[in-house]
């Protein structure tokens, strides 16, 4: 293909209830955009960055940045431009993996939809649904977390995940499982919250059968993990250590998980985070997709990943209304406990023009004349 013009485009769509983790509280989700113009197709990809480096190092400012100055004038000035060479037209770059993924993102999708291929069908799913699970956060009392996971049942959500925090871990665990059971689905992510002095208070919640704890100890942790695995019976999932595939292969080899975590944005775009599940997958280890609270867009393109057959565990694809009153998009809905994966071309989806003109609260274009001039 051809990129005629790329657009960059900053939204901010308010949250429905506060989240709260052990990094922060977010109150509204602000995110970067990115439209991508051919002859004869528009795609769209999403940047995941959080508004602050409390996540990742990344953020929004320092991602639209990047590629103002670095990743969006080697797109335009390369013809043609598919989505297997983007990786490669920006690894002059080091790092920002999730200002790569969004422009990745975006001319994936519109490769497919010139294709007429689902973004599902050319990343080689299967499944036409996926499970849903939802991220349940840190909350004021145990009262309170226990009537949020109610609801979220109720809805019919099949798997819980609780935020935790050293101070806000066994008890809000202890609370769940005896008030909804053995039968629930449960697992818990610290977000790095902890370290390996905290071994003995982790190993308490062996006690609750959960399917997994999620990233408890630093990023690059990766020997503490596979210390910890061996201290405790809870299978401990990785997120933020896992950056690629290679990172995946080394985390595995090293004992440090026995399941992982796969956020597109993260690892750097969907092609990557396909070869993570791969790789897990030729090693017998489980993978799940997990969420940025992403919108609509990112929404669809998560869905149709998490089709893939080594995603054996409900992710963190909820329903829209989970974070918003208003998606930017056709909402996705909760079916049967269940997202429908998209079957139009491309990411199936694309912004509604007057809930995106709403919420946009600046826009950058660059379009091929300009770079040339």
């Amino acid at each position: 293909m051809r990129i005629e013009r790329i657009t960059l485009r900053r939204i901010s769509l308010p949250l429905v209830t506060p989240f709260r983790t052990s990094l922060g509280t977010e109150h509204e989700r602000p995110a970067l955009l990115v439209q991508v113009t051919t002859a004869d197709a528009e795609g769209w990809g999403e940047c995941v960055a959080g508004a602050d480096a409390s996540y990742s190092s990344e953020y929004l400012e320092g991602a639209e940045d990047v590629m103002r100055r670095h990743l969006v004038p080697p797109l335009l000035a390369a013809d043609p431009v598919t989505a297997h060479a983007v990786a490669p037209l920006l690894a002059g770059v080091r790092g920002h993996r999730m200002a790569k993924a969004a422009l990745e993102m975006a001319v994936l999708d519109a490769e497919l939809r010139t294709r007429g291929t689902s973004f599902a069908a050319g990343l080689g799913a299967l499944a036409d649904r996926v499970p849903s699970g939802v991220s349940v956060g840190i909350m004021d009392s145990v009262p309170e977390l226990v009537d949020a996971v109610a609801d979220y049942l109720a809805q019919g959500y099949l798997r819980i995940k609780l935020k935790i925090e050293p101070g806000w871990d066994v008890e809000p665990v202890r609370a769940v499982r005896e008030r909804f059971g053995e039968e629930l689905l449960l697992q818990v992510d610290a977000n790095t919250a902890y370290t390996l002095a905290d071994a003995r208070r982790l190993a308490r919640l062996d006690a609750f059968d959960l399917l997994l704890l999620e990233q408890p100890l630093d990023e690059d942790d990766l020997r503490g993990h596979a210390a910890l695995a061996r201290r405790i019976r809870t299978p401990i999932c990785l997120d933020e250590s896992v950056v690629s595939a290679r990172s995946a292969a080394d985390a595995i080899a090293l004992g440090a998980c026995q399941i992982v975590n796969i956020k597109p944005g993260r690892v750097g775009g969907y092609l990557e985070a396909r070869r993570i599940h791969d790789v897990c997958a030729a090693s017998g280890i489980p993978v799940w997709c997990g969420g940025m609270l992403e919108t609509g867009l990112g929404r669809a393109g998560n869905v149709a990943l998490a089709a893939l057959p080594n995603f054996t565990l409900p992710g963190d694809v909820s329903a829209s209304d989970r974070f918003y009153a208003t998606d930017i998009t056709e909402p996705f809905v909760l079916q049967d406990g269940h997202l429908a994966v998209p079957t139009g071309p491309g990411l199936g989806v694309e912004p509604l023009p007057g809930v995106l003109a709403g919420v946009t609260t600046s826009v950058h274009e660059v379009s091929r004349r300009d770079h040339d001039a």
